[in-house]
């Protein structure tokens, strides 16, 4: 098994791929942390943990004033009884009281990894691949517990944690504070790695040395948001690319939620990852538990590729499910920015008919179909067929659309409920909301209350009842606006803020019963674009649209940036007109397509405005990607050139074989009188030889990683190259 538990010290040694997690049972019963990194045979607790007298860091077990818990490692720490850093849980009492104290009363080691209740989270497919550890531990004046659950991935350097709290005694407790994961480091000479960003330009990359004090990302906006991602890293200060140690924290949760960092007076660093407890509580009544979503932590001693290829390949293999997490993703074709609202039945059968020409596999029909739809201030919520725009029906459309050989899609935004609506004018309260206030709108819109296992059911059922009505096989499934008014007219005042996640957990009910019942049916996730771009939603939905800004250069940096934690399989990523409609920019067909070549590809124009040199081109792409897609989303990706930093941009695709290879190079900007670039690969067989596709000629793996292959000299702003290579036999 991967943990070893040494009865005589009471320690626990997990052992995950390549890395050790340790954590022991102190004399006084808490459990503390020893070390987490590249693995060790043993380590013996008294070579970490050293006491001694420190002022103004109380004593909880007088006259002993060597033993605090403000100096100790702590594995769930609490707080008011001598630690003053940065809570993993709090609890209110019956008294009203907040102090608690967590002590070991007993673990139990499995293989194989439970599911979580209600909440999505990584799998495995055999007993085999993985080993749990579950410790006890019991706060003995309430009889309060709590259950610290581990996973140690055998052949990954994964670790997940998750927390369950359960009132085991006989009065109700109000749960303040419950993060999934605390980690405490013995020093701080890291630097913190985030993803921040807004709409239109998500999860770009920030690096900053770690500061005394705590440094924090979060989301107060009932998701996951575009605004950060739910995912931290420590970096070793010279870690790279390639080399140097990287510690990922990414939370299984599409909600509001708390990363932080803090370096205290000692200059340790304390993690912590969970549900965010701004406007947060449980009432948590006896016998009843709460379970914590979970956190995922990757170690890397390879640097920041190691760390993010180790995610992409659990999230790909052990996150996303259903029969398209291993199929190669269909090439397709998006009306939104062709048509908008304004369309009609034989308008989108004209861009079918032209996507038929080109080889695209897929036309999906965006906002509009359904209700009164004209604009976004009327009809969410009101799920059927708009008979003004589509007379003879969605089945007639979708018939019509599959027999040009095509596949059929279509857009939804099932969690949310415009004024203007029939659903809206039955039920007025289905809505979140605050009695008396004033509800605020986005984009036109509210927010459905999946609280209520009503609503719930009434977004499986007409949801349902639409994918069964025709032939569908695919979804985009989109949300537009975050949380205001967080109130459910079904919960008491004392339950009023577990709104925002019951409204979680009614969310992922939906959505395990929708995907479930269809399984045939391709499921993409959107947000504005990229707005709930999480593990959460990947559990259930195994790509979503990058972003809604698909201008090739910003692109660049959005793609960049996703790929730190996500799989280019989770990725959408299309060719739409200029000038861009998000930056107004004019790029190169060519350009547009190398970028979104590099996800899941699609167009979203009209590709009946196309000109014959344009529709040739086009052609040739979509034959390209199908030529690419199996090893472009599911091979190893490496990053080249970071556009963070360089008005240029590289990565690349090695199959899972090795056998085959593809470098994109994106030059941003044009400079006069330019040195000859030369682009070092990463992934090759040193001891092999490549064939370059284009030009025939043959390279040394190693000649490729370390001297690099010549670019071609580029004349223009926005220029792109793709290198094809083949292992020679």
């Amino acid at each position: 098994m991967s943990i070893r538990y040494q009865e005589e010290q009471r320690q626990f040694h997990l052992q995950a791929g390549g890395s050790s997690y340790i954590l022991q049972v102190y004399p006084s019963g808490h459990v503390v942390h020893l070390y987490w990194g590249a693995k060790v045979r043993s380590l013996a607790m008294d070579h970490v943990i050293r006491t001694r007298d420190r002022a103004f860091s109380p004593n909880p077990s007088p006259p002993d004033r060597s033993y605090s818990l403000d100096a100790l490692p702590l594995e769930y720490p609490g707080y008011g009884n001598s630690d003053f850093r940065q809570p993993a849980y709090q609890i209110q009492l019956a008294n009203g009281t907040t102090v608690t104290d967590f002590q070991y009363i007993s673990h139990e080691i499995t293989a194989g990894k439970p599911p979580l209740e209600g909440l999505p989270s990584t799998y495995v497919e055999a007993e085999e691949e993985a080993d749990t550890l579950k410790l006890l531990l019991e706060d003995a004046l309430t009889g309060l517990r709590v259950e610290l659950s581990y996973t140690a991935y055998r052949s990954r350097n994964v670790i997940t944690r998750s927390s369950r709290v359960i009132n085991g005694g006989k009065e109700p407790l109000r749960l303040l504070r419950a993060m999934s994961a605390s980690v405490d480091f013995p020093h701080h000479r890291f630097d913190l790695l985030t993803l921040p960003g807004a709409w239109a330009r998500e999860r770009y990359i920030e690096r900053r040395a770690l500061a005394s004090g705590t440094q924090s990302v979060e989301s107060r906006r009932g998701a996951s948001s575009h605004q950060q991602n739910p995912f931290i890293a420590l970096l070793g200060r010279g870690t790279t690319e390639e080399q140097g140690e990287a510690y990922g924290f990414n939370l299984v949760y599409s909600g509001s939620f708390l990363a932080s960092a803090e370096v205290d007076q000692w200059y340790t660093t304390r993690v912590s990852l969970g549900i965010n407890p701004f406007d947060f509580s449980w009432l948590l009544e006896p016998g009843v538990a709460f379970q914590t979503p979970e956190a995922v932590m990757v170690y890397s001693a390879e640097g920041l590729t190691g760390m993010s290829q180790t995610y992409h390949e659990l999230y790909r293999t052990r996150l996303c499910r259903g029969e398209f997490r291993d199929k190669p993703r269909p090439v397709l074709i998006n009306n939104w920015e062709a048509t908008y609202f304004d369309f009609t039945a034989e308008k989108i059968e004209d861009i079918a008919k032209a996507g038929r020409e080109l080889g695209i596999e897929l036309f999906v029909l965006d906002d509009g179909w359904f209700g009164r739809r004209n604009d976004d201030t009327t009809s969410l919520g009101d799920w059927f067929v708009d008979k003004a725009k589509l007379p003879q029906g969605l089945d007639d459309l979708a018939q019509r659309v599959k027999g040009l050989g095509l596949q059929f899609g279509l857009w939804f935004e099932p969690e949310m409920i415009s004024v203007d609506s029939e659903l809206y004018r039955r039920h007025p309260d289905w809505c979140l909301h605050v009695p008396g206030r004033v509800r605020s709108e986005g984009r036109n819109q509210l927010i459905l209350d999946l609280s209520r296992p009503e609503v719930c059911d009434y977004i499986v059922e007409t949801v349902s009842g639409v994918l069964a009505s025709a032939p569908i096989s695919y979804v985009k499934w989109d949300m537009n606006r975050h949380m205001t008014e967080i109130g459910s007219a079904a919960l008491p005042p004392e339950r009023q803020r577990e709104t925002a996640h019951r409204y979680m957990l009614g969310l992922y009910s939906v959505m395990e019963r929708i995907t479930t019942a269809f399984p045939q049916v391709l499921f993409e996730s959107c947000s504005g674009g990229g707005g709930r771009f999480d593990p959460g939603i990947l559990h259930y939905m195994p790509q979503t649209w990058t972003s809604d800004n698909t201008d090739a250069v910003s692109r660049l940096k959005i793609q960049y940036g996703t790929s730190i934690v996500y799989p280019v399989s989770a990725m959408g990523a299309h060719i739409s007109a200029v000038p861009n409609h998000q930056v107004h920019r004019m790029t190169s067909l060519k350009m547009r397509g190398d970028v979104a070549m590099s996800g899941n590809f699609g167009y979203e124009l009209d590709l009946t405005k196309f000109t014959a040199e344009e529709k040739e081109l086009a052609k040739a792409q979509v034959a390209l990607y199908k030529e690419l897609r199996e090893f472009v989303q599911f091979g190893r990706f490496y990053r080249l050139i970071s556009p963070f930093e360089e008005l240029e941009a590289a990565w690349m695709f090695v199959s899972e074989s090795g056998d085959d290879v593809l470098a994109c190079y994106f030059n941003v900007l044009a400079e006069p009188n330019e040195p000859y670039k030369r682009l070092k690969l990463r992934g090759l067989d040193p001891a092999a030889d490549y064939t370059d596709l284009e030009s025939g000629e043959v390279y040394g793996g190693d000649e490729l990683m370390h001297a690099g292959i010549s670019l071609p000299v580029q004349h223009g702003d926005f220029e792109s190259v793709l290198i094809r290579l083949k292992k020679v036999q």
